[in-house]
């Protein structure tokens, strides 16, 4: 817990979820429309309400690559990440994995709850074995950008017609952080072909 956390007297918590409660999926339900409405990055432009929402999240605890983390205010969903691992088949791009769909709602911001969140992502695809972690995010969302630059994050590339939002066509960047094992040998050693 940081600081600002205990001096407020806050809980909080980042969980790896299997399935959620019907007060689960209300509170999840609530904070995406909110960082909807703020122009978070979960991919929708307008809020899309309880009932799609919560089909929304049972359907991501159904995809066997999928992995679902609820970060907690006080006891309450305010945010989730997906880790999402390539499929069996894709044997030769088994060695990274993509975090999606990150966002805190605005309501929870300010706690550190964002940065715990990656954290216990990049925590999770590392002890599965994975050495990458790659992620991309629309160019308006500046405070994200700043969260992962300041996590490690190399952008290596502007899609100039990524996403389109109210409107305007928006570049999104993409970004990689490479994983180091608990045990073995250095992600370095290995992505530079080393004996």
């Amino acid at each position: 817990m940081n600081s600002a956390a205990l001096q407020a007297g806050r809980q909080l918590a980042i969980e790896r979820v299997e399935r959620l409660s019907e007060s689960d999926l209300a509170d999840l339900a609530e904070a995406t429309d909110a960082a909807i409405i703020e122009g978070g990055g979960f991919g929708w432009l307008e809020p899309q309400g309880r009932g799609a929402l919560e089909r929304h999240f049972r359907g991501v605890l159904l995809v066997p690559e999928r992995e679902l983390f609820v970060a907690r205010l006080d006891g309450h969903a305010v945010g989730s990440a997906q880790l999402v691992r390539p499929p069996r088949n894709n044997e030769a791009q088994a060695f990274g994995a993509t975090l999606t769909h990150a966002y805190i709602a605005p309501y929870a911001r300010g706690f550190g709850l964002a940065r715990l969140l990656v954290r216990r992502v990049e925590e999770r695809a590392a002890a599965l074995g994975h050495r990458v972690l790659n992620l991309d995010v629309r160019e308006t969302q500046t405070t994200a950008i700043a969260l992962f630059e300041s996590l490690g994050y190399v952008h290596w590339g502007t899609h100039p017609y990524y996403a389109r939002a109210k409107g305007q066509t928006v570049a999104g960047h993409f970004y990689f952080k490479t994983l180091e094992p608990g045990r073995g040998r250095s992600t370095g050693e290995l992505i530079d072909g080393a004996v």
